[in-house]
């Protein structure tokens, strides 16, 4: 979601309209931005770490099966482990594992950017912005896609469910003047 919200401030507007000279030109023109992003995790497949089932299609990796005797919650959301690797199981030689694609879901995204503009008219043609803005304004930390690879030499991967990086950076501010003619 986007929104922009001219500022009621000044020459034409509800407060300070009657405002003039030097007074007026700072409190006229202010313009309020904001990007708001909202997101549910993608879908996320665990994978069988090699090619289990013999079929050599590396575009679709194979996929563990169920561990049938595991109890418990499978995501368990953090970034040290996303999934719980117990929840799964390797499948024989030559065969597929029972789990579906797209059955874990991944990390949500958050984040809000906003700016404040400030125009300011030099001459009928020319005019100057001033610009703050404000990417991913509450510093939230918005994780990347967990490590899917469940199993390693037929064992439980040590890195399976971790993540190790973020999807977005931390919060930057940054200041601009605009010339516009």
């Amino acid at each position: 979601r986007s929104a922009t919200y001219e500022l009621p401030f000044g020459h034409g507007q509800y407060w300070l309209a009657h405002t003039g000279g030097v007074a007026g030109g700072l409190v006229s023109g202010w313009v309020f931005n904001t990007i708001t992003t909202l997101m549910s995790g993608f879908p996320l497949t665990p994978q069988a770490g090699s090619n289990v089932s013999g079929d050599g299609d590396t575009r679709n990796p194979d996929r563990p099966s169920l561990n049938a005797s595991f109890s418990g919650p499978v995501v368990l959301g953090s970034p040290n482990q996303w999934f719980n690797p117990n929840a799964f199981m390797p499948t024989p030689a030559g065969t597929y594992g029972d789990l579906g694609r797209g059955t874990l879901t991944g990390p949500r995204l958050v984040g809000m950017d906003v700016s404040l503009f400030k125009n300011t008219n030099i001459t009928e043609k020319i005019a100057l912005q001033f610009r703050a803005e404000f990417f991913n304004v509450l510093n939230h930390t918005n994780f990347d896609t967990p490590n899917l690879t469940v199993f390693s030499g037929g064992k439980i991967s040590p890195s399976a469910g971790l993540i190790t990086a973020t999807a977005t950076s931390s919060r930057q501010i940054q200041f601009g003047l605009k010339l516009i003619y």
